[in-house]
């Protein structure tokens, strides 16, 4: 009796999947080479070449993050194409609040059993957030872990490092007086969905049909706005003179965020009333009966990246974001802490 011989694949990875899918997303990363890439795609490691960047005295800046129950929502809709620079976005956009330009990007991606092409789609959407970043994608991930992950499901983290010259880090000299300029986000971006499927499945909402806020928009497509990647424009605002600080709105909102950038003898007076929350941020408040102070701890509300600057440079820097394609509101400025008595 000859016994049955076993693969891999009878596990359930699939090794050959995993090679055609390293020669389709070559293309993609060769497309977000930038200075100081050494390489490509393949090897046991990623090199890069700091000193061709053109840094005097960098200072490395590292960050890691994920998208959240979002990606639950791009599987239940098939729509990978944009949850890759949601991946990138939300990496990035905390390297440039140090002040720094983000270098180069790597991915993880995790599978019940490898999909070849929605890992590809997925991949693009990566490549195309690193692109619009100016960092390169040198490589990544690709795990089958059949047994963890249930069929169709995948998962993703992201890895960026950035540089940024010793003595341009942020947040620098933030001080009362400081205006605070908030930055219009695109959308939910990629925080608080794991209340909106609670609301979606309590509700019984169909996100496949028109959203209830917009005739002329299906809600899942507004709810799958990839987050806003706010590095190219905040860089030049930085570049341009007077920014002290940034904080990037993810969870915890403008009441968690916006704290951690700034000394402890000034708190930050913000006013709500400055701009409007859109309908999307409206009808989640309202179906959730959700109450303001959850809300702006939840969600962004509308503000994606909030900017402060020196007053004598508020209207300068906001000329500049503008410039730069972003929607710019002076939603506050810092204040004194009353001394405890």
């Amino acid at each position: 009796m000859t016994k049955a011989q076993v693969t891999y694949a009878d596990a359930g990875v699939n090794i050959d999947a995993g090679n055609a899918l390293v020669e389709r997303i070559k293309p993609l990363a060769k497309a977000t080479a930038r200075a100081g890439l050494m390489g490509g795609i393949g090897g046991f490691g990623a090199l890069f070449d700091l000193k061709a960047t053109g840094y005097k005295d960098p200072i490395l800046v590292s960050g890691t993050d994920g998208v959240g129950t979002k990606i639950k929502l791009a599987q239940h809709l098939k729509k990978h194409d944009t949850i890759g620079t949601d991946l990138v976005a939300m990496c990035v956009n905390d390297l440039v609040v140090q002040g720094a330009e983000p270098l180069f990007f790597l991915d993880y991606f995790a599978t019940s059993a490898l999909d070849v092409d929605v890992a590809e789609s997925v991949v693009k959407g990566i490549a195309d957030g690193c692109k619009k970043s100016g960092c390169a994608l040198v490589g990544g991930e690709t795990a089958e872990m059949p047994g963890i992950y249930q069929p169709g499901e995948y998962d993703l983290a992201g890895f960026a490092v950035g540089a940024v010259e010793r003595d341009q880090i942020l947040p620098a000299q933030v001080k009362a007086g400081d205006v605070i300029l908030g930055l219009a986000s695109d959308g939910l971006h990629s925080t608080g969905f794991s209340l909106v499927r609670f609301l979606i499945e309590k509700h019984k909402i169909d996100i496949k049909a028109k959203a209830p806020f917009a005739s002329d928009k299906i809600l899942s497509d507004v709810l799958m706005v990839p987050t806003r990647l706010y590095v190219k424009s905040c860089l030049a605002a930085i570049r341009s003179g007077g920014v002290h600080a940034l904080a990037h709105i993810t969870g915890g909102g403008l009441t968690e965020n916006t704290p951690r950038v700034l000394p402890d003898n000034v708190s930050a007076e913000i006013n709500l009333s400055s701009w409007e929350m859109s309908p999307l941020f409206k009808w989640i408040q309202q179906t959730g009966n959700i109450a303001l102070p959850e809300m702006l701890r939840t969600f962004n509300c509308g503000i994606g990246m909030i900017v402060v600057v020196a007053p004598d440079k508020a209207d300068s820097v906001k000329a500049k974001l503008i410039s730069e394609g972003e929607t710019v509101t002076t939603i506050g400025k810092l204040v004194a802490k009353q001394s405890e008595r």
